[in-house]
């Protein structure tokens, strides 16, 4: 395997999530001030209502990506750990191709939701019909851009700094294709293609670079091995489809309210929605990089440690996350309106109110970033897909009651109410299971 790193094992499971979210950090957070000044480029270039077109377009897009991706980095991580410590790269080659060929049926299957979803029900996201093409364009390439089963294998194989140096570029590419279409002529279509563009080359690199990590595993033999890969990962299948179904929920309760201001409120309201809820997410990015660093350790960590140890990451992981959540609340209430003022100028104004309860919403999202690895690692993703129904429920809810006398403020409300309801019941059902826990040896086959 090229370029491994021999240091990593010898490090604690604590250590190793400072260091893969340092790793992840220093690229996101590089990646985080750009994007900073490509969206005020985007914002001040396009003007309120364009820049609330580009939002709906974006936010359909994401939820395609969730709606047909598979979260197949998942499947890779949490099958794949066992393959990776016990060395069989036949088996995590095995795994590794048959997510990826799901990846690709995702492809197909959102390719035509994107087109029934543009050239069926357009009306409903108020876009501009001249817009539809270029619309539908857009999300076909998104879905095509998919790099889930890469990004799974990368973190399988405890690479958190190869992906920050592919997904780095991301943000760089962007900076540069909105100065150039700001110096040749700003337009929708414009930074629409260039988006499409940029995403898909990161597909590409993700691939590439999975391939030079583990190109023992990474082989189209294993292509059409997947009666194997079954066999090979006890109940991967019900695996699937409960974190398939998470993931749906958590893309109802992320791009669902953006999708209801704009059709509650008009394309106006979806561009400051969408500001604010950019920002918010920039100050909780911390949230899904350590997610990520998390999700990777904890699979680990349920194969490789006891169970006393396995409790006390899980704990010592909640307690810093949730200090993280904390900080979040206050850079908003302390920063937010100014920043927004910063980004959007006059017509963003308004969205200052906006960003606290979105950050609210980021702070529960980080406080929480242990509970759903945990589950996940103890078989247990049920309890997880639990946990997002009902804070997809208590959001729709308060959306349904508070759209009309509040509009998108009413909205952003809503999405903090979801996030504390989804913080308790995942960390009721966390603590629940690890209380549970024995000191026995982990079980080869995950009981769901």
């Amino acid at each position: 395997m090229l370029f491994v790193r021999n240091s990593s094992r010898q490090q604690t499971p604590l250590r190793r999530i400072a260091a893969n979210t340092a790793w992840l950090l220093g690229g996101k957070g590089v990646g985080g001030l750009l994007s900073l000044v490509y969206i005020a480029i985007l914002t001040r270039s396009l003007g309120l209502k364009a820049f609330g077109h580009f939002s709906l377009i974006f936010g359909t897009s994401q939820a395609l990506i969730a709606i047909a991706g598979f979260e197949t980095w998942r499947i890779v991580v949490r099958y794949g750990a066992q393959h990776v410590h016990n060395k069989d790269w036949a088996a995590f080659g095995r795994l590794s191709l048959f997510a990826g060929m799901l990846d690709v049926a995702g492809a197909v299957a959102g390719t035509l939701l994107a087109w029934i979803v543009f050239f069926k029900f357009n009306h409903l996201l108020d876009l501009n019909p001249t817009m539809v093409q270029t619309a539908f364009w857009f999300n076909v390439a998104a879905v095509w851009a998919l790099v889930s089963a890469p990004t799974g294998i990368v973190r399988a194989l405890d690479r958190f700094d190869v992906a920050t140096y592919v997904e780095s570029i991301v943000p760089v590419c962007r900076l540069i294709a909105a100065l150039v279409i700001l110096l040749i002529g700003p337009s929708l279509v414009r930074f629409l293609i260039a988006w499409a563009v940029i995403d898909l080359m990161e597909a590409a690199l993700y691939w590439i670079m999975a391939r030079r990590l583990c190109p023992q595993a990474v082989r189209l033999a294993y292509l059409g091995k997947w009666r194997e890969t079954l066999r090979e990962n006890p109940r991967i299948t019900r695996f699937f489809w409960v974190t398939y179904a998470g993931a749906t929920l958590d893309a109802a309760f992320k791009q669902g309210p953006l999708l209801a201001v704009g059709y509650f409120t008009g394309t106006k309201a979806a561009g400051l929605f969408r500001l604010a809820r950019q920002l918010a997410q920039s100050l909780g990015k911390l949230a899904g990089l350590l997610t990520r660093a998390v999700y990777a350790e904890v699979a680990r960590a349920r194969v490789e440690s006891a169970a006393p140890e396995f409790r006390r990451l899980a704990y010592r992981t909640t307690l810093l996350a949730g200090a993280g959540g904390v900080i979040v609340v206050l850079l908003a209430l302390l920063f937010g309106g100014t920043l927004m003022d910063i980004l959007g100028g006059d017509a963003f104004r308004g969205g200052g109110a906006l960003l606290v309860p979105l950050a609210v919403a980021a702070s529960f999202e980080l406080a929480a970033v242990a509970f759903e690895p945990v589950l996940h690692a103890t078989g247990r993703p049920h309890y997880s897909l639990t946990a997002r129904f009902l804070a997809v429920l208590a959001a729709a809810v308060a959306l349904a009651l508070w759209v009309e006398p509040f509009g998108a403020f009413g909205v952003a409300w809503a999405v903090a109410l979801g996030g504390a309801v989804g913080y308790l019941a995942l960390g009721g059902l966390a603590q629940y299971t690890l209380r549970r826990l024995d000191s026995s040896p982990v079980p080869s086959e995950p009981a769901l």
